[in-house]
């Protein structure tokens, strides 16, 4: 869609002055009379607050979603498969009144103008339309518009946010006198597509009561309870001039002082008028438990700020280890939805990274309602393609990053697939099946002998991620060169014949049954080139079946009858995880799919280093980006979750009959592992609520089971199969 179909003749405006750090307050004046509808669409660059007559129409939020805004901010960029800006549209009619009125629009920052990123100076737009007896007409941002310099002296979206008090006016007062100011002017359209969208944005979603716990050289320290993301809100009692600052981090030292190593440079700073007020900041959130108040000022509570994804999944059992785990997933998933994207942490980066966001996507689907958000990233991803190469950002919407060619860009076939297979509708499929192919392409122009062996010039080429430090003698071998076990080619290659696979089915469903012999092919010569250069015949290994090496080929059906028992073997032993990102979903999931349940379930609750219960026993209460808490920079990265989303498809047993999508058809088969004595969880499918519970007790063990509506089902357990019926269903066998 086109600037005019959301705002008609409107211009964009902005202020002689600006520069990329700038932030500003536009007014305007309307006259309306008996209106029957009034809507608004607006649109500030970077972040935008706008008032109506000084009533906030969007509190808490940080509108507009994040984009690929427009082309031409980097010269050194690729060329890119599209730009868009997301119009957020309102009705208006309860804030406005007969004869004059206001809008008042406070706006920069944000994604617009990130120095990771900057696409130009902040600037806005803004269309009333009204409907009255006599007819509709529209009210538009032009040069009769004012404009003045906001409080927000210092910013950066990621660290920090400084607000200036000193001799400003209540310009959002709709009584202000804003002749002084100077006049707005028009500034260049921006490039780019424009469109709507349902994506929920960020919300205030719950509030904290922080407690204070002692005092610092400098201030008082408090402590929310749990890390979270968002900001407190502050009632400042200060004299003229003096400044307020609070600094956040995810952790304390054992001196009593905020971590430094967790603070990221997140500040909130506040220089006083002299006039008792309450502060909060408008264009930044921070990812924190600790925060320490310097200067005369209290925390009233801490809001919880976060993209407003309903929680649609319970689940519980006796175990504390698999309980957290859940929670906990759920808790650090709801931190990093921002803005219209998953992001891998809510301080330090922020950004949409595709490996992270595609490895977690099965498991947020199946507990939360974010089918509108992942639909809305889907177009960043296949926006940030290269046209010219195919290649898939490590980023979206993109930012300059680093990942690699399998992990991350394969997202461009796995997020749709996940939507398609949880939701049902092939049109996702259809949408992004181009995209899809195109990089399959650069996948096979970066390639040697079989394997995806590179990625573009001058960038990352990662395997796996985050894996554990192996200790040697004479080297610490880390995460970043990590390789050297577990070679990027293999598994990048891996990533390649999974998305083939997935292309296979997509081109079925879509009629495109001419392109199957061709990803067949192609799959298969992609698995040969992984036998030949990493299979040992001899003992049956993949690389020495090392961070889970047997488990990405048994997952494509390699190696011979030794390899999975090779890898069984390799678990019990050790029993806890030795792998990064990818491996530790992948080595889970072989297992259960195996029937191996026990073994999954040791590795999950298990006490070693590389382990949630370590994770859990240390008072974590959100997922770290490494197994090594001492190494992590950030505590609250969504990576490691991933294996929640088997804890509903393997131990509850909640899976759909083959061949069928959108939850239309259920097959209900526990895994009632012996480590359990009792479980329970449910999750929204589109026809309705599914659950199943169990209890074991004087040797029997009993299931009660909801179907949901016009859903068939069968229960499986002891090799025995039912037919269930709609409703509750309870099922009692001997759990000997």
């Amino acid at each position: 869609m086109t600037q005019d179909f959301f705002f008609g003749h409107a211009d964009w405006i902005g202020s002689p002055t600006a520069n990329k750090d700038s932030f500003f307050v536009v007014r305007g004046h309307f006259a309306i009379q008996n209106p029957k509808e009034v809507t608004l669409s607006v649109l500030g660059l970077g972040f935008f607050k706008c008032y109506i007559n000084g009533v906030c129409i969007n509190p808490d939020t940080f509108l507009p979603l994040s984009s690929d805004y427009e082309a031409g901010c980097d010269p050194k960029d690729e060329v890119l498969s599209g730009h868009r800006v997301y119009v957020p549209s309102y009705d208006i009619r309860n804030y406005v009144k007969k004869g004059d009125n206001v809008i008042a629009l406070h706006f920069g920052g944000g994604w617009y103008t990130c120095r990771h990123r900057v696409f130009g100076i902040p600037k806005a737009i803004w269309r009333i339309s009204v409907l009255e007896e006599n007819g509709t007409y529209d009210f538009c941002s032009d040069e009769s518009c004012r404009i003045g310099q906001s409080y927000v002296s210092e910013y950066d979206l990621t660290a920090f946010e400084t607000h200036n008090y000193l001799d400003f006016p209540n310009c959002l007062d709709p009584a202000f006198d804003d002749s002084t100011w100077e006049t707005a002017e028009c500034v260049p359209p921006l490039e780019t597509e424009y469109d709507k969208t349902d994506c929920p944005p960020d919300a205030h979603i719950a509030s904290l009561a922080p407690r204070k716990i002692g005092s610092s050289a400098r201030g008082t320290l408090y402590d929310c309870g749990e890390n979270t993301v968002g900001y407190p809100t502050l009632r400042i009692s200060a004299a003229r001039g003096e400044q307020i600052s609070v600094y956040f981090s995810e952790e304390m030292t054992s001196n009593g002082e905020l971590d430094a190593a967790h603070c990221h440079r997140q500040r909130f700073s506040v220089i006083s008028d002299g006039k008792e007020c309450v502060v909060q900041p408008q264009f930044t959130w921070f990812g924190f438990r600790y925060f320490e108040v310097v200067g005369n000022a209290e925390p009233i509570e801490v809001k919880v700020v976060h993209a407003n994804v309903p929680v649609t999944s319970t689940f519980s059992c006796d175990n504390k280890t698999l309980n957290w785990l859940y929670k906990t997933f759920l808790h650090t998933m709801l931190c990093n939805l921002h803005t219209g994207h998953p992001s891998d942490c809510p301080h330090l980066e922020r950004r949409g990274y595709t490996g992270d966001g595609q490895l977690t996507c099965h498991a947020v689907l199946s507990t939360m309602d974010a089918r509108a958000l992942y639909q809305k990233w889907l177009q960043d991803i296949a926006d940030g393609q290269d046209t010219l190469s195919g290649h898939i950002q490590y980023a979206a919407p993109y930012i300059r990053s680093g990942g690699g060619p399998g992990g991350w860009g394969c997202a461009i076939v796995e997020v749709p697939y996940q939507l398609y297979l949880h939701y049902g509708d092939p049109q996702i499929l259809e949408k992004y099946y181009t995209h899809m192919r195109r990089y399959i392409d650069y996948l096979e122009a970066h390639s040697e002998f079989g394997l995806v062996t590179a990625d573009k010039e001058g960038e990352w080429c990662l395997g796996d991620w985050c894996g554990p430090v192996i200790l040697y003698p004479d080297k610490d071998i880390t995460a970043h060169n990590q390789q050297v076990l577990l070679p990027a080619p293999m598994v990048n290659t891996y990533f390649m014949v999974k998305s083939l696979q997935r292309l296979c089915d997509i081109a079925r469903i879509l009629g495109k049954q001419e392109d199957i012999s061709e990803y067949k092919e192609k799959a298969e010569q992609r698995k040969n080139a992984i036998r030949a250069a990493y299979f040992n015949a001899f003992d049956g290994n993949f690389i020495m079946n090392v961070q889970g090496a047997n488990a990405f080929a048994v997952d494509l059906g390699l190696g011979n009858q030794k390899t999975y028992a090779n890898m069984v073997a390799y678990y019990k032993k050790l029993g806890h995880y030795d792998t990064g990102i990818f491996a530790t979903d992948i080595v889970t999931r072989v297992l259960f799919e195996h029937g191996d349940a026990e073994l999954a379930i040791d590795l999950l609750t298990g006490n070693g280093d590389q382990g949630f219960e370590h994770w859990r026993q240390n008072g974590a209460t959100t997922l770290h980006e490494y197994w090594d808490s001492n190494r992590s920079r950030s505590h609250n990265h969504q990576m490691f979750g991933s294996p929640v989303a088997y804890f509903f498809e393997y131990l509850l047993g909640i899976r759909q009959t083959p061949d069928t999508v959108g939850y239309t058809s259920l097959v209900i088969e526990p895994m009632a592992v012996s480590k359990f004595t009792h479980m329970s969880g449910s999750m929204q499918t589109p026809n309705g609520i599914v659950s199943v519970k169990y209890e074991k007790k004087d040797g029997r063990i009993v299931f009660n089971v909801h179907i949901p509506p016009r859903t068939p089902a069968v229960f499986k357990y002891n090799d025995r199969e039912l037919v269930l019926s709609e409703g509750t269903n309870s099922l009692a066998f001997s759990s000997v």
